[in-house]
């Protein structure tokens, strides 16, 4: 660690100095701009300089559109309502979504101090292309990640990208001419292509009624013929239209109206991801100035009642337990077997846990206090306040005899909220045991992808996959109950921790401090800021506090193990974060000890908002 921290020093040292060599380039004169052809300038007036800079910007910004709107309109077929296809020009209004945060390479100069500012802004002409092509390579990396979501049964990964994809592609200059070549060679125009891809997407998908109580229907959502990974949707409730809610591994939940009788409820897809874009900006701005493109066949008519036969419903629900979307079982290393129900030892724990079933049901929590050690009661009694906690399925009870330890796996439940960027979400509720048959912890369950990419590394012993899942399974659910103190005894007390930050090129009060600057984009710095633990730990707290609820989920983990500190993992994986005031992607890498598997302890932590371009995602080797 002290050789890290060493190192993370110099390299801002070194970055910090190439940065400020950058920023402190001289440019063209404004008298060479001004009577050239080749640049594109923009002029601000305003009573401060703040003001006259911003007024520049938007000047240039016009220009630009007018400049490059002249030598190529740009329009794309866009289908609507009535299924005809018209022609629409949209190109001049999307050039405006390069704003201060997109707009490369520009320049500027006061020329007037306050109170009457005058500034200018410019660019030259040949830089413009690269701002188009930019965006481009952005929408086409959206893509590949829609495949790649596709593969693993992750619906609204796979929706979210191609249609963020497609309206970048609308603020191109030439969006027809965009084209991708698929795995069998075949190059297709992306414009087209993806919105064929959507709506088979929308065609895979299949909602079936699962029973009610009450106000509640239980779903279950099969994305061709498989339960679906995760998928979003939001639904008419009799009234209005519901805020989002999230399906996970094959499970969903309506919330209706009281009184609602009807024997139909429509639901849609999410698709446009409105609420989620402001974790990219430039996301953001064109999906405010592009059309948005309808898709009818995001919308499904959910009947309230199920035809299935018997059989049927088992065959499904069996599927809906044991199959995962994305992996081959031949290549899975299995969990141990369950502990048979019938199994005189595993008939208490089974009746011990259909009383919590009964009690959450019923909302009598104080008849299963003796059930539960101290501390299992205190995390039973924030699960039972992490929103509107309902059971959606309790059938597929599995037991597992970790060392002693007994796990009880296969409860779901939905957990509602009256806020936020997501309504509902879907948890497989994990149930530990002490000997004694004492529940002493609770976590909600990875899901099926992010289990298969552990169990897969089948080099590993046996202890050390669940011992990892296990930990992140504890991790994550003490981010959902704000478990401030145990985050903060898995934590070292020498840990590094580093969080993202994106500042300004024009930025004049960069403290570059304790920070080392990883890349520049454009006018954009990324810098990674060093916390110490209790820096964490405090602005954790102050996040808790003003949050009603936070919601991690994971996938696409790569674990590797370090070659030198015995049981010692880096774990990189893609983490979905919500709150009820924000929502954001990106990446953790957690360096982690886990010889003891009960006390495991992070070194690092690291997150990063995407793959950089030039080295991907972090890893124990950058550090």
């Amino acid at each position: 660690m002290k050789e890290y921290r060493q190192n993370v020093v110099f390299r801002a040292a070194a970055l910090s100095v190439l940065l400020l060599l950058t920023l402190g380039v001289s440019a063209q004169t404004w008298e060479m701009v001004r009577d050239s052809e080749d640049y594109i300038y923009g002029e601000g007036y305003g009573k401060t300089i703040a003001e006259a800079e911003k007024n520049a910007l938007a000047n240039l910004i016009g220009k630009i559109a007018t400049n490059v709107t002249g030598e190529a309109q740009s329009s794309i077929k866009v289908q609507h309502g009535d299924g005809k296809l018209n022609e629409e020009s949209q190109f001049s209004q999307t050039v405006n979504t390069y704003s201060q945060a997109t707009l490369t390479n520009t320049q500027q100069k006061v020329l007037k101090g306050e109170p009457d500012a005058y500034v200018v802004r410019w660019i030259k002409k040949s830089e413009v292309e690269k701002i188009f092509e930019s965006r481009k390579r952005k929408a086409i990396d959206m893509v590949e990640a829609a495949i790649r979501a596709e593969k693993k049964g992750k619906v609204d990964d796979v929706l979210r990208n191609y249609y963020w994809a497609l309206t970048l592609l609308k603020s191109l200059q030439h969006p027809n001419e965009v084209t991708y070549t698929d795995d069998d060679g075949k190059e297709h125009v992306l414009t087209n292509w993806i919105k064929e891809e959507m709506d088979d997407a929308f065609d895979d998908l299949k909602v079936i009624y699962d029973g009610r109580e009450g106000n509640d229907v239980h779903l279950s959502i099969m994305y061709k013929d498989k339960p679906v990974n995760s998928v979003d949707y939001r639904y008419w409730d009799g009234q209005s239209w519901s805020a989002i809610y999230s399906g996970k591994d094959g499970w969903g939940v309506l919330e209706l109206a009281p009184g609602f009788e009807g024997s139909h409820v429509q639901l849609q897809f999410e698709y446009e991801y409105a609420g989620e874009a402001k974790i990219d900006k430039e996301v953001e701005m064109v999906l405010n100035a592009v059309k948005g493109t309808p898709m009818p066949d995001s919308y499904k008519n959910v009947r309230l009642e199920n035809k299935e036969k018997p059989k049927e419903k088992k065959e499904r629900m069996e599927k809906m337990a044991s199959e995962s979307f994305t992996t081959n079982s031949a290549e899975i290393i299995a969990p141990p077997a369950p502990i048979a129900k019938k199994d005189k030892d595993a008939s208490k724990y089974m009746k011990t846990l259909e009383e919590v079933v009964k009690a959450i049901k019923n909302k009598n929590y104080d008849a299963v206090r003796p059930f539960f050690t101290t501390e299992g009661w205190d995390m039973f009694t924030k699960l039972m306040k992490y929103g509107k906690g309902k059971v959606l399925d309790s059938s597929d009870i599995r037991l597992y005899d970790d060392k002693g330890s007994i796990l009880v796996r296969g409860l779901r439940m939905s957990f509602s909220f009256a806020s936020g960027v997501r309504k509902s979400f879907v948890e497989d509720v994990v149930f530990a045991f002490t000997e004694d048959q004492k529940i002493d912890n609770i976590a909600f369950g990875l899901g099926k992808t992010a289990e298969d990419d552990i169990l897969n590394k089948g080099v590993w012993e046996e202890k050390s996959r669940f011992a990892i899942m296990n930990f992140l399974e504890n991790y994550k659910t003490a981010y959902a109950l704000k478990r401030l103190d145990y985050i903060r005894s898995i934590f070292d007390d020498d840990a590094v921790i580093i969080t993202g930050s994106v500042v300004s090129k024009a930025s004049k009060n960069v403290n570059i401090e304790n920070q080392s600057t990883i890349s520049q984009e454009g006018n954009q710095i990324i810098i990674k800021n060093r916390q110490t633990k209790d820096q964490y730990l405090d602005n954790l707290k102050r996040c808790f506090q003003r949050n009603e609820f936070v919601n991690i989920r994971f996938s696409n983990n790569d674990v590797i193990k370090m070659g030198e500190g015995g049981e010692s993992y880096a774990i990189q994986i893609q983490q979905d974060y919500y709150s009820s005031t924000y929502g954001d992607k990106g990446y953790l890498m957690l360096m982690v000890d886990i010889n003891e598997p009960t006390k495991p302890l992070i070194k690092l932590r690291t997150w990063q908002p995407e793959k950089d371009p030039n080295f991907g995602l972090y890893g124990p080797g950058d550090f």
